[in-house]
Order: structure tokens, then C-alpha cells, then sequence
């Protein structure tokens, strides 16, 4: 008991509360008391004074990019994300080959073809006819870029893929994903280019994307893929 009491009295004498008349002799007695008390008042004195820690506020919400009304009840598998190899305005044989297309200023419009119609896709029903054999259950979204493009060697043409256009995407898959209930894995949130290796479904030399103008250090159909859906991941967080 004496050692704690003679450590609290050291304590005080440092911290400039003296102890003239016993200093730390261990006896708990009037004059330790008091300095203790002008330690306490001062404490409660600085904190009184002190500014009040700012309130945290919490981030808003990422508001929707796909209107509610673009996505119906439907029971929908997978999104497979292309580019057009067009301009970066949405034509209509774009519009009659996808659910959302991203125009150049990162802007989503709207498909001609409703995603319920893919929930099972039929000769003759008007569904977005955008993936070889893998149309049943999946959306197709695609960015309007990359008209002219080359793969080998790498040239994005005269309308490259651009930054805007691919966060709007990934927004936009987020989206959809969260509508209808599609995890983030690469077998159900994939690039047209990874169709054939992901899927087994064969496809026709389709290389969008495996680059990315916006981000050439980002090469392959994995690399752009697992890209894709780590922010995709990130907005549904």
C-alpha cells in the first residue's frame, strides 16, 4: 500500500503538484489529498474548455445509376459487360443488342430490349441478342466506345474507352446486381471476352476487353475482369 501511494505522490510532485511539507513519505494524508484535488480540478477545467470532437458524417449513399423502372422483376444469372465498337453515342442497332449501354460522357441509356425477355431468351421474342449462346438469364451492358480499335498491336482508334465511361459501369453493374441478387464472381459478372475461357461457351475472337484505354497497364481478359469486379465489389459494400 505505502509503494502505490509514494508512486501516486511521485506522480503528482512531476505533473507540478507539489508535496512541500511530507513529499512522498507514503502516508495518504491532508496535503496529498489536496494536491490531488487540484490535479482533478484542473483536469476537469481542461477538459471543459477543450473543443468538442466534430461529429462524423457518415457518407451519403451512392445514389442508383440505372433507373428503377430499367429494371424489372425478372430471374436474371449473370451481367456481361461489352463495348460496342462504335462511337461513343448509342446507335439503334446498339440500343436493340443491350439492356444499358454508357455513352461517351459516361451517361447510361436505355436498351430497346426489356431484361425480362432474356430471363429466357426466344427465337422471335425481341431479347437483347448480345453474347453467342449465353443469352438466357443474362444482361448486357456495353460502353459506346472503341470504334476502329485494334488489339495487336494495341490501338484504341479514334474513341477509346474512357475513365468516365468505366466507373459508370461499374456503377451501373452494381446496380443490377443489387437488383437482382447476382454475386460478384467471375462466372456471373464478366467481360465478353472472358466468356469462352469462364464460361465454356466458344465465342468469336471477341477481345472486349482485354485492354483498357484509360489503364494500359491492365492487359488481359482476367486482369480487366478481375478489375471490373473488385470496384463492382466495392460499390456494393
Amino acid at each position: 500500500m505505502k509503494t502505490t501511494v509514494q508512486a501516486l505522490q511521485r506522480r503528482l510532485i512531476a505533473l507540478a503538484f507539489p508535496l512541500p511539507k511530507f513529499g512522498a513519505d507514503g502516508d495518504p494524508g491532508a496535503e496529498t489529498i489536496a494536491a490531488m484535488d487540484k490535479a482533478l480540478d484542473e483536469l476537469v477545467l481542461l477538459r471543459g474548455s477543450a473543443a468538442p470532437a466534430p461529429a462524423v458524417t457518415p457518407a451519403p449513399a451512392a445514389l442508383p445509376v440505372i433507373p428503377a423502372d430499367w429494371m424489372p422483376a425478372a430471374r436474371m444469372q449473370r451481367v456481361i459487360v461489352h463495348w460496342t465498337a462504335g462511337t461513343y453515342t448509342a446507335s439503334e442497332n446498339d440500343r436493340a443488342h443491350y439492356h444499358v449501354l454508357i455513352d461517351g460522357s459516361g451517361k447510361p441509356v436505355r436498351g430497346i430490349p426489356s431484361i425480362k425477355l432474356n430471363e429466357v431468351a426466344k427465337a422471335g421474342n425481341g431479347y437483347a441478342s448480345h453474347t453467342l449462346g449465353c443469352n438466357s438469364g443474362s444482361i448486357g451492358v456495353s460502353m459506346c466506345c472503341m470504334g476502329g480499335a485494334m488489339e495487336s498491336p494495341f490501338s484504341a482508334g479514334k474513341y477509346p474507352m474512357t475513365r468516365e465511361q468505366w466507373d459508370a459501369m461499374t456503377s451501373a453493374v452494381a446496380d443490377l446486381c443489387r437488383r437482382y441478387a447476382i454475386p460478384v464472381t467471375d462466372k456471373t459478372v464478366l467481360s465478353h471476352a472472358e466468356v469462352q475461357n469462364n464460361l465454356g461457351i466458344a465465342q468469336r475472337g471477341k477481345w472486349d476487353f482485354t485492354r483498357l484505354a484509360f489503364d494500359p497497364a491492365t492487359v488481359g481478359a482476367k486482369a480487366c475482369g478481375d478489375k471490373m469486379r473488385a470496384e463492382v465489389g466495392a460499390k456494393l459494400s
